[in-house]
């Protein structure tokens, strides 16, 4: 069963409230996204630690209920 987009921002938006969220639906068919997400709580840390915050936010769901998601992470400016 595929996510929505509002369904990721939400769940991200949960575990990172600061975090300003845009998602794109890359096919068309509610399983591809790509997601960018901008959040203070990723100072300091590396790319690989910031993508770990955002798939602990998804709760599992990556494999699942959302198949794939073409991501990046930024720092606010």
């Amino acid at each position: 069963m595929a996510m929505a987009a509002d369904e990721i921002e939400t769940l991200i938006r949960a575990s990172l409230p600061d975090a300003q969220v845009t998602i794109t639906d890359l096919a068309g068919d509610g399983d591809h996204y790509s997601a960018h997400v901008v959040s203070a709580a990723f100072a300091g840390k590396p790319r690989v630690a910031q993508h770990k915050m955002v798939y602990q936010a998804l709760g599992g769901r990556m494999g699942g209920e959302l198949h794939a998601l073409q991501l990046t992470t930024a720092v606010p400016n």
